[in-house]
């Protein structure tokens, strides 16, 4: 999902629905924004996250009894990955349900 279709998504959500919440949230890199609306099945959250690409893992750990590993991401300085979760959300248990994306069609 690139940003651009991203902006056409929340356009098209605020004008063919009534948008209750907007969020923008941003630390070490990773963008979260959140636009919840009601839409054709209730109440619904588009939930876009824009995070560094990773480059490479490396582990780092010691056979010492006790000892924990530790795990080091490289990060790109220049490219991002972004992903688009659409959740529902459920009023008997008070909380969101993902909607799964193959439940979409092609």
């Amino acid at each position: 999902m690139s940003p651009e279709k991203w902006e056409e998504i929340k356009d098209m959500a605020k004008k063919n629905f009534e948008v209750l919440e907007t969020n923008r949230n941003e630390s070490d890199g990773v963008i979260t924004e959140e636009l919840i609306f009601n839409g054709p099945l209730g109440k619904m959250k588009l939930e876009f996250v824009s995070k560094p690409l990773v480059l490479s893992k490396n582990v780092h750990y010691s056979k010492r009894m006790g000892d924990t590993a530790k795990v080091d991401y490289v990060t790109s300085d220049t490219e991002k990955t972004n992903t688009l979760f659409a959740y529902k959300w459920e009023t008997a248990s008070d909380t969101w349900t993902e909607i799964n994306a193959a439940s979409f069609g092609e």
